[in-house]
């Protein structure tokens, strides 16, 4: 779990495809939600930033799949994908704790 960087990255739906390969995750605001894309334990998934498990962690929202393009395309938010999203939301990079930047 990261923090979420103040500024935001302009991303297209290709260029976040590339940015989660390189990255693994990201924040993403989007229909005053706040949520958190990510790749571990071996599967990509959403989180919701406002609901926390009983390890102080975000709670996943999407279905855990194994490739991006199974994320990019899977619906989870009111029945749309990152895909249908993408557009109308803005990004955050995901600033890891205990990392030097």
């Amino acid at each position: 779990m990261g923090l979420k960087a103040d500024e935001t990255i302009s991303l297209s739906f290709e260029e976040l495809l590339g940015y989660l390969r390189s990255k693994t995750r990201v924040f993403m605001d989007v229909d005053d939600g706040q949520y958190y894309i990510t790749h571990t334990d071996g599967y990509w998934r959403v989180q919701d930033c406002s609901q926390l498990n009983d390890k102080g962690r975000f709670t996943d929202c999407s279905e855990l799949v194994t490739t991006l393009s199974e994320l990019a395309e899977l619906p989870w938010h009111d029945g749309k994908s990152l895909h249908d999203l993408c557009d109308s939301a803005a990004f955050h990079e995901s600033i890891q704790e205990g990392w030097e930047q």
